[in-house]
């Protein structure tokens, strides 16, 4: 299904002194100044399931809480109002069906991750979610991608593997292995920075970073061991940088499309931090699926370089 706007308007290492390494780049990767002129929007392809079957009922992160009271009426009004924002944006939006007993699906963003209309599936750490793959694989089967791989080592989707441009920055440390960040150079044929996450409760990249555009993040360095806060102060020297208020509330867990800035609402720090850079942030209420270690960028896997053709018949 897919919903329409309602109006179109060999690893080499970064440096002597940094490591991880950038695997498959022969020089130091470096990221753009600021701009200061007016930032500008790119029309974007984005897949999402509702969360019909939402609620907390095992834990497989710091969040998670079982017994929990979940409201799945304020649950599926939250979705709602991120995908209508979306679409009030002139985005696409494409829905996969969620599955009865997989509450956590609503969390597309990592079920895959999709460059150059290259479909890399995900392989999940927890048995909790392994069979979320299955119905990803089919959604994806279906549609015109120019391929579709399953992976050899587990890696988390978008969770784990954010597109900065021409790079992916990469997280390891709780679900995706760093073995798989070779997979990933190897099948997208991109450098890949590796990013050693060290705090349980951001467990996956996009919970301690944003892709803003490209060559520009707002990240939170605690997150991060010693070796991946030297890189990505090196590579990114105007970063934004969130507060521990702004991390706790899930402010990074963030979707860009180069101007607006979709974030939750209570990292205020960061709301206004990107002001300041130009861009134009937009607060969300996404309460109830943070019950569950997830906000926007959770609930949002972008289909890059994907042909619009839909199902094939």
């Amino acid at each position: 299904m897919r919903t329409t706007p309602p109006s179109a308007a060999t690893a080499a290492p970064v440096g002597a002194a940094l490591d991880p390494p950038v695997r498959g780049r022969k020089r130091p990767f470096r990221t753009r100044r600021w701009e200061t002129t007016v930032r500008h929007q790119t029309r974007r392809r984005y897949l999402m399931c509702p969360p019909t079957h939402f609620g907390v009922t095992y834990s497989i992160n710091p969040w998670m809480h079982v017994g929990k009271p979940v409201d799945a009426d304020l649950a599926v009004h939250q979705w709602e109002t991120l995908r209508d924002l979306y679409l009030s944006f002139g985005h696409e939006v494409e829905l996969i069906d969620p599955v009865p007993g997989l509450p956590d699906m609503v969390f597309t963003a990592n079920g895959a991750t999709v460059a150059d209309g290259r479909v890399l599936m995900a392989k999940f750490r927890h048995e909790e979610r392994a069979a979320e793959a299955d119905a990803f694989r089919a959604w994806f089967a279906q549609r015109s991608f120019r391929e579709v791989r399953d992976p050899e080592r587990i890696n988390e989707g978008e969770g784990d593997l954010l597109v900065d441009g021409g790079i992916v920055l990469a997280g390891t440390g709780f679900r995706t292995d760093i073995e798989a960040h070779e997979e990933v150079r190897r099948f997208f044929g991109r450098p890949v920075i590796t990013l050693n996450l060290a705090d349980p409760r951001f467990y996956h990249l996009d919970t301690a970073l944003a892709v803003l555009g490209h060559g520009q993040i707002m990240y939170y360095p605690a997150a991060f061991s010693s070796a991946s806060r030297d890189v990505l102060a090196a590579l990114y020297p105007d970063a934004i940088i969130a507060t521990d208020a702004d991390a706790e509330v899930f402010g990074l867990n963030a979707v860009s499309d180069g101007r607006n800035v979709v974030l939750p609402q209570p990292a205020t720090h960061l709301i206004g931090e990107l002001r300041k850079r130009g861009f134009q942030p937009h607060g969300v209420d996404i309460s109830e699926l943070l019950k569950a270690g997830g906000a926007v960028k959770c609930c949002t896997l972008e289909l890059r370089g994907a042909k619009p053709s839909g199902v094939h018949e």
